[in-house]
């Protein structure tokens, strides 16, 4: 691969990440996902994670694409697709002699900063709790909901996390189905579909699960993953429109914002974005 071939690195392609992607892809940069070999994105329809899982997948009109052998990168990126590559520590691709991204996002919302160091590329930039700008990242995004969401702080740390789920239309904790113990998990609904209070929408082991109200299925897990306790497992959005599960959050899209005012902001960066 050619050494001045320019591309953002993005950890993770979960819904939060994927928003990212998609927002940086349609302005014509060049994307790179790194993933582990079982995502655990319950968003899965707006998720560029789950081309892990299919092969290729779209979302929004932007398709990603699973490439098994790091060599295959450029040649999905001339397509005009988004290369997804098992990589969760980003050893292969920082090791490759062809390989050297412009800038990495940090957006697998693990809470906690990133193992890799800051000169890992030129710009480092991390999304929500666990990054401090100037500590473990040149840039920080906020992305807590409230005025300050997608703001991009190039000093301090984003708020904590609040451990509390957004409100949609008044259901807060509700609205999120975690594993009530660990063991397999076992859909019994798909996303997208409208489901009643009460209803079975999934097993963990011998524990039923079953939504909490009327609502819309926003994501679930992939069937027949291991989960661990108190893991997310299901989203159930009581607005009741299943429009909302194959679309990109307006969250995604304000933290895909200040990602790509960072970028923009630091005129070495700019200069190379569209090589």
């Amino acid at each position: 691969m050619n050494k001045n071939f320019s591309f953002i690195l993005i950890r993770g392609g979960g819904d939060l990440a994927s928003g990212v992607a998609l927002r940086l892809r349609r302005v014509g940069l060049n994307i790179l996902i790194s993933e582990t070999a079982q995502p655990l994105a319950v968003r899965r329809l707006v998720s560029f994670a789950e081309a892990v899982y299919r092969g290729k997948f779209s979302v929004e009109g932007v398709t990603a694409q699973f490439v098994p052998d790091i060599e295959e990168i450029k040649a999905v990126m001339l397509l005009g697709d988004i290369p997804v590559i098992i990589d969760p520590k980003c050893n292969l691709i920082l090791s490759h002699p062809g390989l050297s991204p412009v800038a990495i996002i940090d957006a697998r919302m693990t809470k906690l900063p990133s193992e890799l160091p800051m000169d890992a590329a030129r710009l480092v930039i991390g999304l929500g709790p666990g990054f401090h700008a100037g500590q473990n990242c040149h840039a920080a995004i906020e992305t807590n909901r409230g005025h300050f969401l997608g703001r991009v702080l190039w000093e301090g740390a984003p708020e904590a996390d609040t451990g509390i789920p957004g409100t949609v239309a008044k259901h807060q904790s509700d609205r999120v189905l975690r594993a009530p113990v660990d063991g397999l998990f076992h859909s019994k609904v798909d996303i997208g579909c409208l489901v009643h209070e009460g209803q079975l929408v999934a097993n963990v082991e011998d524990q039923r699960i079953f939504a909490p109200f009327d609502g819309v299925v926003r994501g679930l897990l992939h069937d027949g993953l291991l989960v661990s306790r108190g893991l997310k497992i299901g989203d159930i959005d009581p607005r009741q429109d299943p429009r909302y599960a194959n679309l990109v959050s307006e969250k995604s899209l304000a933290i895909a914002g200040g990602a790509l005012e960072a970028l923009l902001t630091r005129s070495d960066i700019r200069r190379r974005l569209w090589n």
